[in-house]
């Protein structure tokens, strides 16, 4: 093996097609189903899946006239904190994913900007970046443990679910506190 292609072979990773594998004669094209694992941050705040858990892929990539057409799905578990009552969660994520990967100097190369289409780089395709913004996508901004989830309390931090119906906390109009201190309390207290 030379030296040449053991280099490009240590670039290819579970995140990673080599599309020599698939060839470049249109209507050619390959499956996949692989397991990769979460790069850090594939997520939100609230919400993500934990680094290094597997992300299911289950691909076809195809070539076309201008690249390599990816489609198919990507599954993930999730992990995170409901914004109610901060309790853990836990949920399931699976996304379409349909991406082309212009090949260099094709037309669709040459008339589109950097940030427009994937590229096809030393016949190689990344495919972290199309799941990431997939699956970012189609996190909720505000996950909750059920949706009629009552949060907390503002007055204590105890959880509504775990308070007694009568719960309630005496606020005092801040403009009246110092008369209360004067007088020692309320008249319910003496």
């Amino acid at each position: 093996m030379s030296q040449n292609h053991a280099a490009h072979t240590a670039h290819v990773g579970p995140w990673v097609i080599d599309t020599r594998e698939i060839g470049h004669r249109a209507g050619s094209s390959r499956a996949y189903t692989r397991s990769a694992p979460a790069p850090a941050g594939l997520g939100l705040d609230m919400i993500k899946v934990p680094e290094g858990e597997p992300v299911e892929l289950d691909l076809l990539a195809e070539s076309v006239v201008e690249g390599v057409l990816v489609s198919g799905t990507a599954a993930a578990t999730l992990a995170g904190e409901c914004v109610r009552c901060l309790d853990p969660i836990s949920d399931e994520v699976e996304v379409e994913v349909r991406e082309l990967f212009a090949y260099p100097d094709s037309a669709t190369d040459a008339s589109t900007d950097d940030d427009e289409v994937e590229r096809v780089v030393d016949d190689l395709i990344d495919l972290e970046p199309v799941v990431r913004d997939a699956m970012l996508l189609s996190l909720p901004s505000a996950p909750f443990c059920s949706p009629d989830c009552p949060g907390l309390c503002t007055g204590c931090g105890v959880k509504w679910a775990e308070l007694a119906p009568d719960h309630t906390h005496e606020i005092i109009d801040p403009r009246w506190a110092a008369l209360q201190e004067r007088l020692g309390g309320t008249e319910e207290e003496k």
